[in-house]
């Protein structure tokens, strides 16, 4: 294949810069060399302050359960419809060169390309998350992140923003235990973790959390193994998951929901939109509605899995958001946060557009625009409050209504309730085994001896709430002296 400048010209000598004589100075007018290395210096984008490390493929989910009752979204109206899908797995909190093998929440973002647009599920490996208020997303990050001075990380940071937050307690439970550490993207599970709505055509709206089960079977390294993975093969899980595809070893998940009636939700136990609670399967079933399939690798990462960018504020009708505090952040931070990475015109780069429907609305211009700027179409909506709503219309949204008997606009302050220790404590009890118990221990307790005293102090009675066993335990392992 010919190869050739930027602008299509073709050259034979890659290799040899323009200069003056042999041993002579570079000219300026070697405009391949001017192309070659502009570009060069150009070639990073900002990598995602979160989840940036992760790995991609094509696929598809299909339905396997009648959804018709429960949902009008045209892609899930027939058994055995398929509908194409990306998915993104990731780690949270590393930057881009960090090991796969790192104990850290997992992203699972799933991107939905229905013939009524683009539906992304931004979740992740884990049912719930540290924070329920998204004002409190960016100081989660940084105590994640590497310290302002000395630019490593810094488990007092963590430690301190963790003991003060008391809901981030069933998130750290999961953490520690043996999934706090997947062996690859294939064996594990993903979450909505957000409560969301499905919306029927008769307008009928009931709550939902979608599960993804591996049918690879769950599997997870443990602390040595994932350290020896650290330092001989880093890239660990993104390598399992391109040979899995490329030997035809397609990875599949199940797709299950728990459903919710809203007269369920007004009375249920816990505030259904805590992102911080599950809804026991006791309570709420789960109910198997589909599939998803990956069977095609990316050909180019970069423009692939790089460029990706998922967002909850990327619905369907049928399928809509709940008042989830930190879901509702989301619908602007994750698309704001595209927009800075990527350009104003990030949905028209190829793996963003919405392929499978025609995009049409009064946005105009901005850098890098390359879809036709929607031609000599007007760049303004024309309103008609006249019309009557047709059938060809649909509401993105059901309407809303406030059930809180204070509707008083103000920074209202959610006080730490015993409910948040619930949950962390029956996991503790019912969920791990004596085994797993020790290792939940002895990762916390390792953590925490890089830790200043009165931070462990306020640690262990903050862990005392959810189980006092757990406290203890700790505490020996710590060999400290505190009142338990």
């Amino acid at each position: 294949m010919t190869v050739t400048t930027s602008s299509g010209c073709p050259f034979h000598h890659g290799d040899t810069t323009m200069t003056a004589g042999t041993p002579g100075p570079v000219v300026l007018q070697d405009v391949l060399l001017l192309d070659k290395l502009g570009h060069f210096s150009r070639e990073r984008i900002p990598e995602r302050v979160v989840y940036a490390k992760g790995a991609g493929a094509h696929g598809y989910f299909e339905v396997i359960d009648d959804c018709a009752a429960l949902t009008k979204a045209k892609f899930m109206n027939r058994v055995g419809k398929r509908t194409p899908v990306f998915v993104r797995f990731s780690n949270m909190t590393g930057e881009k060169g960090a090991a796969d093998t790192v104990r850290d929440v997992r992203g699972f973002a799933i991107k939905f390309y229905t013939e009524e647009g683009i539906w992304d599920i931004s979740g992740s490996n884990s049912p719930v998350f540290y924070i329920r208020d998204p004002l409190k997303y960016p100081d989660l990050v940084h105590t994640l992140k590497r310290h302002p001075q000395t630019n490593v990380h810094d488990p007092n940071a963590f430690w301190d923003f963790m003991a003060g937050t008391p809901e981030s307690l069933h998130q750290l439970a999961l953490l520690y235990a043996d999934r706090g550490i997947p062996s690859g993207y294939c064996h594990m599970n993903g979450y909505s973790s957000h409560t969301l709505k499905l919306v029927n055509a008769k307008e009928e709206f009931r709550y939902v959390k979608f599960h993804f089960k591996t049918e690879q079977g769950i599997k997870n390294l443990s602390d040595a193994e994932a350290a020896q993975f650290a330092g001989a093969d880093p890239d660990f899980a993104a390598k399992d998951l391109f040979a899995r595809i490329a030997s035809a070893n397609f990875p599949a998940w199940t797709v299950y929901i728990q459903v919710m009636e809203p007269e369920q939700a007004a009375k249920y136990r816990w505030n259904i939109f805590d992102v911080t609670k599950v809804w026991p399967h006791a309570d709420f079933p789960l109910q198997k509605i589909g599939r998803i399939v990956l069977n095609r690798n990316p050909e180019n990462h970069f423009a692939e899995v790089e460029q990706a960018a998922f967002s909850p504020a990327n619905m369907v009708p049928g399928i809509d958001v709940s008042d989830d505090k930190l879901l509702q952040g989301r619908l602007f931070a994750c698309s704001d946060a595209a927009r800075y990475r990527l350009g104003t015109n990030f949905m028209q780069i190829p793996i963003n557009t919405p392929y499978t429907t025609r995009v049409h609305n009064h946005l105009r211009d901005g850098a890098m625009t390359v879809n036709g700027n929607s031609g000599s179409a007007p760049n303004y909506y024309v309103p008609k409050p006249s019309e009557s709503k047709s059938d060809e219309q649909e509401e993105l949204a059901t309407p809303i209504t406030v059930s809180a008997k204070d509707t008083t606009v103000a920074r209202h302050t959610v006080q730490p309730v015993q409910d948040d220790y619930v949950q962390p404590g029956v996991f503790w009890r019912n969920v791990l085994s004596k085994e797993e118990k020790g290792r939940v221990v002895q990762r916390m307790a390792q953590s925490l001896s890089k830790v200043r005293p009165e931070i462990v102090q306020r640690v262990i009675q903050w862990i005392k709430q959810a189980d006092e066993q757990w406290a203890v335990m700790l505490q020996e392992s710590l060999s400290i002296k505190a009142r338990v």
